[in-house]
């Protein structure tokens, strides 16, 4: 890796970190995959252990000079003994410290660009979690198929447009037993900064993907996967709902809304489905009626009278707990 010192804040290669959308960087380098920035050393490693290639680094100057002074430290303890022993190994240390050591291992010549936290800020307009970002390449997305193709549980999402929504469920579905997530076109993208921190990196364990609108209303496929999940089967999609194909995959289909012919999460019938795939809509409106009327079942989260609905991602903690694999 290279370590580079920033001297100039408006430099030109550092502008994925401070002067380009998220949307841009995703499309940067169309045809081809974009990139994007993850935060946080636990995010950062969790998103390198699942194979993303780091593109490079901002750092704040504070956590590389402690992470070299400590390489250093045990370069010159290691050079001392006569026997051989791997300088890296057995480090649990500091998260960062991890996350640079493994960028080492990999080698090449990526940039780690440093400076004082404050110019840092100063630079992306927000504050470092752990004073550490990296950009990252994307990767081409898989098919829905290839996604669920040994699942027994799914969460679909349905145009949920915020992203701390869109992460947290993706923790919950990590943590509660789904074996993947997914999502429509109308959704926040779950590589964008703020939705794969607030996952605590878990978009990078869980397996994910794009599908078409479930019910075929509208068959404008999600940006991102335009060169992976729908390469050219425009045709397909005009031709059935997200719904269908779930079908066609064997899943039975179970949207959260009040209706009159709702059941509750633990209704005994819902526990002898082989293969579920459970909806939650967007934020406010919920899901679209024409998605609730094509699913199999509609299902309900019990509550007291007198009190709103829960968040939808507070209600795919419940519904997953329920519903997920154990």
């Amino acid at each position: 890796m290279r370590i580079i010192e920033i001297r100039d804040l408006a430099a030109q290669e550092l502008d994925i970190y401070a002067r380009m959308s998220e949307n841009r960087l995703a499309h940067i380098y169309e045809p081809d995959i974009g990139l994007f920035i993850a935060e946080s050393p636990n995010v950062i490693q969790r998103a390198l252990n699942a194979g993303y290639e780091p593109v490079s680094i901002l750092i704040e100057k504070k956590q590389l000079d402690r992470w070299m002074q400590k390489e250093s430290a045990m370069k010159s303890a290691m050079e001392s003994m006569s026997n051989q022993i791997d300088l890296h190994a057995g480090n649990n240390g500091d998260p960062a410290d991890v996350v640079l050591e493994h960028i080492m291992a990999i080698g090449g010549d990526i940039p780690v660009y440093t400076a004082e936290y404050d110019e840092l800020t100063k630079l992306t307009g927000f504050a470092l979690t752990r004073g550490l970002l990296c950009a990252m390449r994307r990767r081409v997305l898989p098919s829905a198929e290839e996604v669920c193709r040994d699942a027994r549980r799914i969460a679909v999402l349905e145009n949920v447009m915020n992203p701390t929504n869109v992460g947290a469920i993706f923790r919950s579905a990590a943590a509660l037993g789904m074996d993947a997530v997914l999502l429509t076109g109308g959704c926040s993208d779950p590589l964008y900064r703020r939705s794969a921190r607030v996952s605590m990196g878990t978009v990078f364990q869980i397996p994910w993907t794009y599908i078409e609108d479930l019910t075929g209303d509208n068959v404008e496929v999600a940006p991102q996967s335009k060169s992976g999940e729908y390469p050219d089967n425009k045709l397909d999609i005009d031709r059935q709902g997200g719904i269908e194909r779930l079908h066609a995959m064997g899943f039975k289909t179970a949207s959260m809304a009040l209706r009159s012919d709702t059941i509750d999460i633990n209704d005994p019938k819902l526990k002898g489905v082989e293969k579920l795939a459970v909806i939650l809509g967007t934020e406010g409106e919920g899901l679209k009626t024409s998605t609730i009327d094509a699913s199999d079942f509609t299902i309900k989260i019990p509550m007291f009278h007198g009190v709103d609905s829960l968040n939808v991602a507070a209600a795919s903690a419940v519904a997953f707990w329920e519903l997920g694999k154990r």
